[in-house]
């Protein structure tokens, strides 16, 4: 029942049908564990990060820093926590550090790796990492790419976890974070 072999699919041809700036698209002929072909698409795309920035306000209140931007894909802006792409040959904890820089200005005296998943693996073949960054310490200005415009935000704590997945708060990559920054303190207590 554990034989794995019984599951395996088996890759024949595999043919680019697309090259863009955040992925490459193919399409990969395999064969099943039964012999029969078929084609399937694959996205391949770098890892991601996600970093969950942890500060306290001017009032001592517990909050999540926070990105607000425009997303393409649901034509819509968002409040989110601080993300991007693993760039080729970096590890991602580097990513999350300049991710974090570059969106905020901000750095951590510590990132504490959280999680690690597949946001779907039928057709895509990253991972996300997840990190939380505390003793945050503003260290500089916003660094963004040409087509990124971003204003960050301290949200409380209480709020992001009771708005967290309606309107603004609809990304499902943040719920998934969200989710294991709350097992990690159940984990921790």
């Amino acid at each position: 029942m554990n034989d794995k072999k019984k599951l395996l699919w088996t890759e024949n041809k595999r043919q680019i049908l697309n090259n863009c700036r955040i992925f490459d698209l193919y399409e990969i002929e395999k064969t099943s564990p039964i012999g029969d072909r078929g084609s399937f698409y694959l996205l391949d795309s770098p890892d991601w990060i996600t970093i969950i920035p942890l500060i306290s306000n001017e009032f001592g209140v517990d909050c999540f820093l926070m990105v607000e931007q425009y997303r393409h894909g649901s034509n819509e802006i968002t409040l989110e926590f601080p993300a991007g792409m693993v760039d080729k040959g970096e590890l991602a904890v580097d990513a999350a550090k300049r991710e974090l820089l570059e969106e905020t200005g901000y750095s951590a005296a510590s990132l504490i790796e959280i999680g690690k998943v597949s946001p779907n693996p039928a057709f895509m073949n990253n991972k996300i990492y997840v990190y939380i960054a505390d003793n945050l310490k503003l260290v500089g200005e916003q660094n963004l790419d040409k087509d990124e415009f971003i204003h960050f935000h301290l949200i409380p704590c209480t709020e992001v976890q009771k708005k967290m997945g309606t309107g603004k708060y609809s990304n499902g990559i943040m719920m998934m974070a969200l989710a294991y920054y709350n097992r990690h303190n159940l984990i921790i207590l």
